[in-house]
């Protein structure tokens, strides 16, 4: 997902602090925490989320790759 796409602009904040929830929860197991993650700001209509000021589509491709980890490689037995 890019950070122009926009179906970005209808998450709320309470939506993007629960996703913030889960990839803390999903990363844990592999090793990356962001204690400090939050949200931050809105920046024309986008809110964005606190690793730097990033937005809310980078945390929606580290759940994503979290998610796809947790799966497996679906080539292995």
């Amino acid at each position: 997902m890019k950070p122009t796409d926009p179906r970005v602009r209808h998450y709320t904040e309470a939506q993007i602090k629960t996703l913030i929830t889960e990839v803390h929860e999903r990363g844990r197991k592999f090793g990356p925490v962001w204690p400090s993650a939050t949200t931050d700001t809105t920046l024309d209509g986008r809110v964005l989320v606190r690793f730097n000021t990033a937005p809310v589509t980078t945390l929606l491709n580290l759940l994503n790759l979290l998610l796809d980890a947790e799966r497996g490689d679906p080539c292995e037995p």
